[in-house]
């Protein structure tokens, strides 16, 4: 304590923390705080709270670079806020948070810094469970969304602007999963699940490539239903920050071992279930 009294005194300029943050979705009601609700924004507020790093979140700045989706996963969300006791938020913030919660990098950042705002890129991941899937074919329909397009088939618009420029899309394999990968200046709410629903079907021989191309010029008859929140991932988001590392914690790090052995083990009852495996 008496440290951070010398290091920190009370009454100093308060500093600008940005965080890249990873996340399970799957026990989160969305990343935004809500009143009731379990989320992200809130698990780290209270963290921040409980360890004396600010008392009101708004007047600390607290904000994050964007919304994700009840159910959405995160490996780069950012977000940023202000502490008179920087160097206490680095070394403590992941001994406070949830299991399913945690901070992977760090930055001293401006102060006026907006991790929304300052976001110059994003990129998500879309992964399917089918492992059968032509990527070759959804690959080549990737592709046709890089641009500047109008999303209105692809998302929920409402009053915004539906107009978004993709700067790169790819489909290929990432170890057993086929992966949807896309980076873009801002997204529609759905959008990403949208055009990964739209991929599926043309990679499983629903639909060709070039079916994108009218989907992009004019209003569809029929809306795109978006594919599960589960299988999407706020990969990163590109803030310009050069991010150095927060130390994981043995907490997380057997949170993630822990449910990557459920998984498996569920993997290997649906295989029995559907006749493919005879015993564990």
């Amino acid at each position: 304590m008496e440290k951070d009294k010398e290091d920190h005194p009370q009454g100093t300029t308060p500093v600008r923390l940005a965080f890249r943050v990873s996340y399970l979705g799957t026990g989160f009601f969305g990343s935004q705080i809500q009143e009731k609700d379990r989320t992200v924004e809130g698990e780290i507020i209270a963290a921040c709270q409980l360890l004396s790093l600010f008392s009101d979140w708004r007047e600390a700045g607290f904000q994050s670079a964007g919304r994700t989706d009840r159910g959405v996963h995160a490996a780069g969300q950012v977000i940023a806020f202000s502490t008179r006791v920087p160097d206490r938020a680095i070394s403590t913030i992941n001994s406070r948070l949830p299991a399913d919660c945690w901070c992977v990098g760090h930055a001293i950042v401006s102060e006026s810094f907006n991790p929304r705002y300052d976001a110059r890129s994003r990129t998500y991941r879309y992964y399917f469970h089918n492992p059968d899937l032509d990527i070759r074919a959804m690959d080549a329909a990737a592709k046709l969304f890089i641009g500047t397009h109008n999303f209105t088939n692809f998302a929920r618009v409402q009053d915004r602007n539906p107009y978004r420029n993709v700067i790169a899309a790819r489909v290929f394999s990432d170890a057993k999963f086929i992966c949807f990968e896309v980076t873009a200046e801002s997204f529609l709410w759905h959008q990403v699940r949208s055009m990964a629903a739209v991929l599926e079907d043309i990679g499983s021989g629903c639909a060709e490539p070039e079916c994108i191309i009218p989907l992009l010029e004019s209003a569809s008859q029929r809306p795109i239903q978006p594919s599960p929140a589960e299988g999407l991932v706020l990969w990163n988001i590109d803030c310009g920050i050069c991010w150095m590392p927060v130390p994981e914690g043995k907490k997380s790090g057997a949170f993630i071992e822990a449910r990557l052995r459920h998984y498996a083990t569920m993997e290997k009852i649906c295989k029995v279930l559907r006749g493919h495996e005879d015993v564990f």
